[in-house]
């Protein structure tokens, strides 16, 4: 996990969840239907928490690759942010991480 948006521990702590309740649901109810979904259950976060952490290196930091176009594109997606309720929420729900 790139650390630009510092998802890699709650990455683990959401990962710790759903193998906790799959365990529950095994030895309690002898019920594997969250131990045989919880590869794709965790996969599917990480790869939000890939795409987040990608999206905030894109945003914040200079590339001396970047041409003017890349260029701008950054700075029409940080004034998108700065205007924007919506973008703002979107960030904060990344940022904290996604609901469970």
């Amino acid at each position: 996990m790139p650390p630009t948006g510092a998802r890699g521990l709650n990455s683990a702590a959401s990962d710790i969840y759903y193998l906790y309740h799959a365990l529950l649901s095994h030895y309690q109810k002898g019920d594997d239907s969250g131990l045989d979904n919880y590869s794709v259950k965790a996969l599917a976060r990480v790869w939000k928490a890939q795409r987040f952490s990608w999206w905030m290196t894109t945003l914040l930091h200079s590339f001396p690759d970047s041409i003017e176009y890349d260029k701008r594109l950054q700075q029409t997606e940080l004034e998108y942010l700065f205007s924007s309720e919506a973008a703002q929420r979107s960030l904060a729900e990344n940022y904290v991480g996604l609901p469970f």
